[in-house]
C-alpha cells in the first residue's frame, strides 16, 4: 500500500496492467452486475441538473427507468449509484454498433454538457472506498475484463498510467506527479519500454 495525501493506493494499481478492450468486451461494465454506477454525492446533483440535456442521447428504455426511478437512486448499501433498466444495464446506456456507449459521454463530446461521466465509470477498474480519514484506491478484478488485462499486459501499461486522466480528475496533477514517482522506484511497477 502507498500513501499519497489522504489516499492509500494499492501497489496493484502500479503492477499490473490494463487498457479497456472494447472490441472485446463490448463495454460489458455498463450492463453486467447487480447495481448501477456508484455516484458522488454531487454528481446526484449533477445528474439532475444535466439530464434534460441528456434526455435525447438515451434509449427509452433508459428514459422510461429515469422516469421511474429518478436520475439516481439509492442502493441496497445505502449509497448513491445510476438507475437500471430492468436490473440489468445502467439507465445512460446507449448501444452502438453491438457496443455499449454513455450517453452522458456522447452529450460531452458533443458540447452538450461539460461532465464526461461519472467518476466511478471514468475511473474503472479502480473503486475507490471512503473512510473517515482517507480513501483507499483498489483494483477491481471482474472476468470481463481479462481481454483488457492481456491488452494492457500486451502493451505494457499499468493501470495507473491507463487511468492518469479520471486520477488527475479526482486527485489533481500534484498528486498524480507524486504517484508517478512513487511507480518510477516501486519494486513491483509494471517495465514499460
Amino acid at each position: 500500500m502507498i500513501s499519497i495525501g489522504d489516499a492509500i493506493v494499492s501497489s496493484e494499481i502500479l503492477e499490473e496492467a490494463f487498457v479497456c478492450d472494447l472490441s472485446k468486451c463490448k463495454g460489458a461494465c455498463c450492463v453486467d452486475g447487480d447495481a448501477g454506477a456508484p455516484l458522488e454525492e454531487e454528481e446526484a446533483s449533477i445528474l439532475d441538473d444535466l439530464y434534460s440535456a441528456v434526455k435525447p442521447y438515451l434509449r427509452p428504455e433508459g428514459i422510461k427507468a429515469i422516469k421511474e426511478q429518478g436520475t439516481f437512486v439509492v442502493g441496497q448499501d445505502g449509497e448513491l449509484e445510476t438507475p437500471l433498466v430492468n436490473q440489468k444495464e445502467c439507465a445512460y446506456v446507449v448501444f452502438e454498433g453491438g457496443m455499449t456507449k454513455c450517453g452522458i459521454e456522447k452529450a460531452q463530446e458533443d458540447g452538450v454538457v461539460d461532465f464526461k461521466k461519472p467518476l466511478s465509470c471514468h475511473l474503472y477498474p479502480i473503486r475507490i472506498q471512503k473512510y473517515s480519514s482517507f480513501e483507499a484506491i483498489n483494483y477491481e478484478r471482474w472476468d470481463i475484463c481479462a481481454p483488457a488485462c492481456a491488452l494492457g499486459a500486451s502493451l505494457k501499461v499499468p493501470i495507473y498510467k491507463f487511468l492518469n486522466e479520471p486520477l488527475v480528475r479526482k486527485y489533481g496533477e500534484e498528486w498524480y506527479e507524486e504517484l508517478e514517482n512513487v511507480a518510477a522506484h516501486w519494486p513491483g511497477t509494471l517495465p514499460q519500454d
